[in-house]
Parts: C-alpha cells; structure tokens; sequence
C-alpha cells in the first residue's frame, strides 16, 4: 500500500506545483483584487497540500512519529508568517511571500528526507529569521538616512571579510566560516546586503567618472578579498551585482565593458593561480573521464537528474546521498531524481518569478537609493540561482552556493530571509509613493477644477 501511495503521490507533486506555477505568472494579470486576493489563496492551498502529502509519504516509510511532529511545527509558522504578515502588512507583495514560503517548504521536505537534524538546524534558523523579518519592512519603510550612511555599509562589510580571511575556518579549500564559541556562521552571507546597500547608496548620490571610481575600488576590494579567502562563488557574485547596478545607474555601456573584460581577466587569474578552481574546470569539462575523483561530484548528479526522468522515483526512492555536499551545493539533484525534471522545471519558474518581480519593484520605484538596491538583491538572488543550477546540471564549473531558501546553510537561510524582507519593504515604499503621487494628482485636479469655477462666476459677472 505504502508503494502504491508514493508511487501516485509522483503525479500528485508535479500537478500540485504546476498549478502553483502557473498561478505564480498569471494572478498579477487579474483585473481585480478580489480575483488576486482568491488566487493568493489558492496558491496556499495548493503549497500547503503539498506539504502535507509530503509529510505523509516521509510518515509512511520511516514510520516515526517525530516526522509527524515535525511536519505540524512547520505548519504552523508557516501558517502563522502568512497570517501575522497580512495583518502587520496589509499591502505586502503576496507573490514574494507565498514564493518564500514555497521554496521553504521544499527545503524542509528534501532536508527531511536526506538528514532529520539538518532539517531541524535550519527549520530553527528559519523560524528566528521570520520573526526578526517582520520588522525589516517597516525599518525600510521609515528610516529615511538607510541611504545616507555609504561608507559606514563598504566599511563594516569589508572589515568583515578581511577577518574571515585572517581567521576563519577553510572548508573545501575556501575560508567562509567564523566560529564564536560553539556557534560558526558565514559572514559574506550578510555582507551581500551590506555591499548591495553601499553601492546603492553611493550611485544613487553621483555616478560622475570620480564618484564611480572611489565606488568600484571599494566594491574591488570586497571582491579581491573574498578571492583571497577563496570564496569564488561569492566574489563572482558580488562581481555582477556590482557591474549591473553600476549599468543601470551610470547607463554608460563603456563601464559594462570594462568591467566585463576586468571580469575575464580575473577569471584567467583564477584558474592559473587557484588549484581548487584548475580542478573543477577539469572535473566540468569531462567528469567522465575523472569519475572516480575530481569528477565523482558532478557525475553523481548527473546521474541522480538522468534517473529521475520527467516523473521522478519518488519521495524517498532515489539515492541522492550518493553525491557528496549534496544538502549544501547540490539539492537541485536531489530533487530532480526524487520529484522529477518536471517538478525541477517548474522550481525554476517559481525562482525566476522571485526575480522577475524583484526586478520589477526595481523599476517602479522612485527613489533611485532603493531602486538600485533592489535591482541589486534581485541580481544577487537571480544569479545565486543560476549559479547552484547550472553547476548541477554541468552547465558550467560548480561554484559551491547554496540555493537560496532550500539547500542547507544557517547563514545563507538568514540572509536570504532578511533579503526578501527587505525587498517587501521596498515594495511598501513603491506602495506610499503611487499613494503620495495619486493624492497629489487629486489635488492639483481640484485646484484646478476649483480655479475653473472661479473663472466662469467671474465671467458671468
């Protein structure tokens, strides 16, 4: 029986997140509230359902009523984010909340399935940076000098970096940990926000030639340090984040060349100076050939996606602890062998519609600090999933970065957390600023309607 239910429950999943995504690019086109107020809804339904059915395959073939347990505690902060968020908020951005809440729950159930004690490190993680999430929004709503401090954001972010590489701990070759008594986190998790601030703030102040060049050596420095430290995922991030919002802001192509031909030559550097980086250009360009050591990674996850087929083997029927680091760097397989290619697929929709409306806040605020800021966190967040999937699928050299808000990682699940709430708070401003413009519409339309009957009486007169 058992067999049959995980077996139906393949189709099951991939119904349930097909109709979430399709919701995800459709709810905005609603021509009234109530219709998208009805399909936010629906989208809960749809995640939470899933959820549930998830818990019962896991319940089923483990038989431990902890999973049980488990499954209703996360119920309920979800239920609660939702709930508390809606009524703190009232305007918040549901799709970037029901999508945070999605991937969340696909974390959770792979955690689950893969490592019980992992899942309950990072369910832990979560439930802190929710709560301390509700408060962001209207931190950015209200505190107006957040752009007025650049040097205090590249100051701090750098300071933090350089300790991490004189005295953090190395694992896989890179140095991205600090430990504080038993408790280690990675700082350049939280330094993304810092730098995304610091560059927003500066740009949005002058992108004169002299303003943008005291700019860029300080993001370089942010970048060279974490090459020193040998986190290379995360300088290449912070490397186009920094090269986009710079585009959009100065909207002076010589700038994106420059910066994509400094990027090249970097990368040249990399691979000469850096053994670690030789081998996973090796272990990319034919794993095959390297199976049984510099290759093992990636074709393990090849071979867990190529499994999984379309349709999957099912909750709990693959071998995804066969690829090493595999909560960490390569979930994205996880997934794909367990819940299949068309489940992954529709993954993907569901970051890229995190993206696309990021990116969209962007561009409808006024403000250029928070706009660039938020075309900022949206670069991080986009490329930080390209990164993660394209590695899996050996689209290009893995880089070592989670997938944001479902691979394991304490720090990476705060950051990511703190920076969708960030972008909610964005969205509020874009909110108050269409209200004040609306309103000062209204006003000017009165005064002059005003200023139009006064003329008319004193005509007739």
């Amino acid at each position: 029986m058992t067999n049959l239910i995980v077996e139906l429950s393949k189709f099951a999943f991939i119904i349930l997140i097909a109709l979430y995504t399709l919701l995800s690019f459709t709810i905005l086109k609603k021509k009234s509230q109530g219709e998208m107020n009805y399909g936010w809804k629906l989208q809960n339904l749809l995640m939470f359902f899933f959820h549930l059915l998830a818990y019962v395959v896991l319940y089923l073939q483990t038989e431990e009523i902890k999973i049980l347990i488990f499954y209703l505690f996360q119920l309920f902060l979800l239920q609660a984010v939702i709930v508390l968020t809606g009524v703190i908020y009232p305007k918040i951005n549901r799709l970037v909340l029901n999508n945070m809440c999605m991937l969340l729950v696909i974390g959770f159930i792979m955690l689950t399935r893969l490592s019980y004690d992992r899942a309950v490190r990072q369910f832990q993680m979560a439930a802190v940076s929710l709560v301390l999430a509700m408060v962001i929004p209207l931190l950015i709503r209200k505190c107006s000098f957040l752009q007025s401090l650049p040097w205090i954001y590249g100051g701090a972010g750098l300071l933090l970096l350089t300790v991490v590489a004189v005295f953090g701990d190395t694992s896989n070759g890179a140095k991205l940990f600090l430990k504080i008594g038993g408790f280690a986190f990675q700082p350049s998790e939280f330094v993304k926000l810092s730098f995304v601030f610091f560059v927003a703030a500066r740009l949005s102040k002058s992108t004169a030639f002299k303003d943008v060049a005291l700019t860029t050596v300080m993001a370089a420095f942010h970048v060279i340090v974490l090459v020193l430290s040998k986190d290379l995922g995360g300088a290449l991030l912070f490397f186009i984040a920094y090269l986009v919002m710079l585009y959009v802001a100065a909207k002076n192509p010589l700038y994106f060349l420059s910066g994509l031909g400094a990027g090249s030559a970097a990368a040249w550097a990399g691979y000469h100076l850096f053994s670690h980086v030789r081998v996973r250009v090796m272990a990319w360009s034919d794993p095959f050939q390297y199976i049984d050591k510099e290759g093992y990674q990636i074709t393990q996850s090849l071979f867990a996606i190529g499994t999984g087929g379309w349709f999957g083997m099912g909750l709990g029927q693959g071998t995804p602890n066969k690829i090493p680091v595999v909560v960490e760097d390569f979930m994205f397989s996880a997934i794909a062998e367990e819940f299949g290619g068309i489940f992954s697929v529709c993954l993907i929709l569901i970051c890229l519609s995190c993206f696309m409306m990021f990116v969209n806040i962007a561009m409808q605020i006024k403000n250029n600090f928070y706009k660039y800021a938020a075309l900022g966190l949206g670069t991080l967040y986009g490329f930080q999933v390209f990164l993660t999937i394209g590695g899996a699928i050996k689209f290009i050299p893995s880089t070592g970065v989670t997938l944001p808000l479902v691979s394991s990682g304490g720090s990476s699940m705060v950051a990511t957390i703190a920076m969708f709430a960030v972008i909610q708070g964005m969205y509020l401003l874009k909110e108050d600023e269409d209200l004040r413009i609306e309103k000062e519409r209204k006003q000017r339309a009165k005064a002059r309607a005003k200023k139009t009957g006064a003329g008319k009486k004193e005509k007739i007169r």
